[in-house]
């Protein structure tokens, strides 16, 4: 007679059920996997004995199968769990999380004979979920308890499913400090002595690796800007560490940012590190800026910047990329921020600053330099971008400090353009005018403007080398008109004025000089 079944059949199908799509990370993935979430979570059959119950079956789906049907064994007297026990079955198989950001992961499964657990805890219903860095794994296992249950009965349910839940930045970073191993990669220890300070160390680095160090909303300018993490691409040492701080003033015994293009500085971040710079590749620095912040501030995103201090004091933009709608959707990254991501091969002392429109004026002449009452005069000024953004400006004409007319001017950096401000005057006198507080030469009204003013000094102002009061007459206003004209009364000899009377002394003296030298020449 034969002898009676005494296993149970545990077949288990995983169903890919993510509660969040991410964007792909760093692959850690040796060999085939089950992956779904565009590839960020990845699962497949532990490394150790107990991996040979997961398995993918044809559809690449992992199964998890304790019975005499999986392939893997070949024990032809297994056929199962045995009835009436309880017991672990550890590591079957591993989760692993490749996205950017830290995740929570748990398993959503309804069966009162099998549960999931990882290091003998139920990872079961959000409450119990695991929290997995960038690139990092969990061994998963199953509790067993089959008392009450007939021999050849199959075990739980047919399907399950992974779930997972970006996690927000206080929940991932515990309250000073975390430690965690990817998989296959190094230890990563990160401590927060303070909200504007992060501790980072990595060991087990292998050559030429990558190490993500996750910062968690370090301060840099409060809340308002924060570093989310740092990534050292190429790493040849086997361990690094490095610290940073935040400030929004510049960082003790440094200096404030300066570059010709003039920008706005937003906060500083300081990087110490124990390794040489030659010893890795490539650092991409990791921040965020409230979006409220920006819109308070008028600062376009697309004007955000990275600069880094050199060792003799120099800042050198080094730029900075915006991360796109879509991707901080798919990496679940908080949509109430813009993302920034700037990348560096040299270390030290760093700036967020913003790229601002700087506008000068160059050059200034006036056409032309003398009018009558209620005639108008143009002022030509020359204006100049020197900043490192585009931008647009109401550029203004005065008369004596009063404005007067103004246009408004659209440059892009480093372009230039020339306005023409044009207004008219009524009162009789001499007036001084200015094109946005640059000195642009003095204008006279009045009676003694008629015929005054030439075509030469008719272009003369900061940018011609001319003098700016030429052909301005006495500046009595009312006398006469300017250059001593025939309509203008005869000025007896005693009242000619000394300016004039230099022309007759140069002459008289080049007479002298031309006797004197007649007077040594040999007579022939």
């Amino acid at each position: 007679m034969p002898t009676a079944r005494r296993t149970l059949i545990l077949a288990l199908l995983l169903v890919a059920a993510g509660s969040l799509i991410f964007t792909t990370g760093a692959a850690v993935i040796d060999g085939d996997a089950d992956t779904f979430a565009d590839d960020d979570i990845a699962v497949q059959p532990a490394d150790g004995p107990n991996g040979q119950y997961a398995y993918l079956n044809d559809a690449d789906e992992i199964a998890i199968d304790v019975s005499a049907s999986n392939p893997n064994i070949r024990d032809p007297s297994f056929e199962g769990v045995n009835v009436g026990a309880t017991g672990t079955i550890d590591d079957v198989f591993e989760i692993t999380y490749t996205a950017d950001e830290y995740a929570h992961v748990w398993i959503e499964y309804a069966s009162e004979n099998v549960t999931f657990v990882a290091d003998g805890d139920s990872i079961e219903g959000e409450a119990n979920n695991v929290t997995l860095a960038p690139d990092e794994s969990v061994a998963v296992g199953l509790a067993l308890d089959t008392r009450g249950k007939t021999a050849g009965a199959r075990l739980g349910a047919d399907e399950f499913s992974i779930e997972t839940k970006i996690a927000e930045p206080d929940e991932a970073g515990g309250t000073s400090a975390s430690t965690h191993r990817t998989g296959g990669g190094p230890t990563i220890t990160t401590t927060a002595p303070s909200a504007e300070r992060r501790e980072f160390g990595a060991n087990d680095i292998g050559y030429g690796d990558a190490v993500r160090f996750e910062a968690d909303g370090m301060h840099l300018d409060g809340s308002n800007v924060t570093l989310d993490g740092l990534d050292v691409e190429g790493v040849r040492n086997d361990r690094i560490e490095m610290n940073a701080a935040g400030t929004p003033e510049p960082v003790e015994n440094g200096s404030a940012l300066t570059a010709p293009t003039n920008p706005r500085s937003i906060a500083y971040l300081a990087v110490d590190h124990d390794f040489d710079a030659d010893e890795v590749d490539a650092m991409t620095v990791r921040f965020s800026a409230s979006r409220e912040m920006l819109a308070d501030a008028g600062i376009d995103p697309r004007n955000v910047t990275f600069y880094r201090q050199s060792d003799a004091g120099d800042w050198t933009e080094k730029g900075a990329g915006v991360v796109g709608e879509e991707a901080v959707r798919r990496r679940g990254l908080p949509e109430d921020r813009v993302h920034f991501r700037a990348t560096t091969t040299e270390f030290s002392t760093f700036a967020v600053a913003e790229r601002v429109a700087r506008f000068n004026v160059t050059e200034t002449a006036i056409d032309p330099r003398a009018i009558d009452p209620g005639e108008t005069a143009t002022v030509r000024a020359t204006v100049r971008n020197g900043g490192g953004a585009a931008g647009e400006r109401s550029v203004t004409l005065t008369a004596d400090g009063d404005p007067v007319a103004n246009e408004t001017v659209a440059l892009a950096p480093n372009e230039t353009a020339t306005v023409a401000l044009t207004a008219a005057f009524e009162t009789p006198r001499e007036y001084d005018l200015a094109v946005d507080g640059t000195d642009a030469g003095s204008l006279l009204v009045g009676d003694l403007a008629a015929g005054g003013g030439t075509d030469d000094e008719a272009d003369a102002g900061t940018g011609t080398g001319r003098d700016n009061d030429a052909g301005a007459g006495d500046g009595t206003g009312g006398d006469g008109p300017a250059g001593g004209s025939d309509a203008g009364p005869t000025e007896e000899p005693g009242a000619i004025d000394l300016d004039d009377l230099g022309g007759l002394v140069v002459f008289v003296a080049l007479i002298v000089v031309g006797i004197a030298l007649a007077r040594r020449m040999p007579r022939s």
